[in-house]
């Protein structure tokens, strides 16, 4: 019973474009909070997504500020509902639920040169949309622990940015921001940021352009 629950959540995001991404029992440090009737979480199951696949399920594209947030949260309710979780977004707060932590918890995945987790087969192009709680333990998969990235001796990442906003534990996001306002910006623009496209793992996971462009005008909107 304990892993069909997670053969269930499976099931339930695949005609969303949605995965679980693994999931975790936490401790008093990973600061996951009760369910909403007051039951201690024992068990924490990750949502999000890889490549192109969410963006061709996302429907809901209208004008509002935060429109991928939205969908998440009205597609997502119900089915945690249905599932007797509670759920959290990592778009509540502030406070923010410490989500990057309990990603690393969830897959075991490791910082990339540039920053953002990165995934042994996803790459750079994956995200985590929500987070269901459970108040019973249930049977989660082991953490990956893999990181790539010891394996890669030219980090290609790091040089790949035109304007050298990204470099080793360092972003320039005025100088990001400002390249992408410009002729020269369009690339990044229309097809994701260079420096993420420059990573050779998770190549088949590329956002597709209408995808990168969304996600490009939302940063811009921001700064």
């Amino acid at each position: 019973m304990r892993k069909l629950i997670f053969d269930q959540i499976t099931a339930a995001l695949l005609p969303l474009g949605l995965i679980p991404r693994g999931g975790f029992h936490p401790l008093t440090e990973d600061r996951v909070p009760a369910g909403r009737n007051g039951s201690a979480t024992a068990s924490v199951v990750l949502i999000g997504n890889a490549g192109p696949a969410l963006w061709r399920h996302f429907k809901d594209r209208d004008d509002r500020t935060d429109p991928l947030d939205a969908w998440c949260r009205e597609v997502l309710t119900p089915l945690a509902q249905n599932l007797g979780a509670d759920i959290l977004f990592p778009f509540e707060g502030p406070p923010h639920p410490p989500f990057l932590r309990w990603a690393q918890r969830a897959e075991g995945l490791s910082s990339s040169p540039i920053g953002p987790l990165i995934h042994p087969e996803y790459g750079l192009w994956h995200a985590y949309r929500g987070a269901l709680l459970f108040d019973r333990v249930i049977t989660l998969p082991p953490p990956l622990s893999i990181n790539p990235c010891d394996a890669c001796a030219e980090r290609p990442c790091l040089t790949a940015c035109p304007v050298a906003a990204i470099g080793a534990g360092a972003y320039d996001v005025p100088a990001c921001a400002g390249h992408l306002r410009q002729p020269d910006g369009r690339d990044c623009m229309e097809l994701g940021c260079r420096a993420r496209r420059a990573c050779p793992i998770g190549q088949d996971y590329h956002y597709i352009g209408d995808q990168a462009q969304f996600h490009m005008s939302a940063f811009l909107r921001n700064r």
